[in-house]
């Protein structure tokens, strides 16, 4: 059975999109750090970020700073940030956080949450921001 991040990518579990090619997703987090907190995930399902293929892991990293981009130009924030952990989900994936503090990128502060409207304006936002 394929994993959440499986099932986000391939529409059998919704999400907001921001992008998506046919190797890479990106979506934002339901449960964020800050406003605007991203997940970028390769659709292939690997565990570890680094059992991917050189070749994989460059398009995933250069994905990942378009999608950074677009974050920087549409939420307020002095940086966005990146985590890599991959504890939580048995998928590899980077966390894109806009940052004005350090305390926003702390995994053990509680989670946000907004309303479905605000995700998706959101999410058209960035979306409409990544320059490729």
């Amino acid at each position: 059975m394929a994993g959440i991040f499986a099932r986000i990518a391939s529409g059998e579990i919704p999400s907001y999109k921001l992008a998506e090619n046919e190797k890479i997703f990106a979506f934002l987090d339901i449960n964020p750090l800050a406003k605007g907190h991203t997940l970028v995930i390769p659709k292939q399902e690997t565990d570890y970020l680094f059992d991917l293929d050189e070749e994989s892991y460059k398009e995933l990293w250069q994905f990942a700073m378009k999608i950074a981009k677009a974050i920087k130009q549409t939420v307020p924030c002095i940086k966005v940030g990146v985590a890599v952990i991959g504890l939580e989900v048995p998928h590899a994936h980077i966390h894109l956080v806009p940052l004005n503090t350090m305390d926003d990128i702390n995994f053990s502060r509680p989670k946000m949450s907004f309303p479905a409207d605000e995700m998706k304006f959101l999410a058209d936002s960035i979306a409409a921001a990544i320059k490729w």
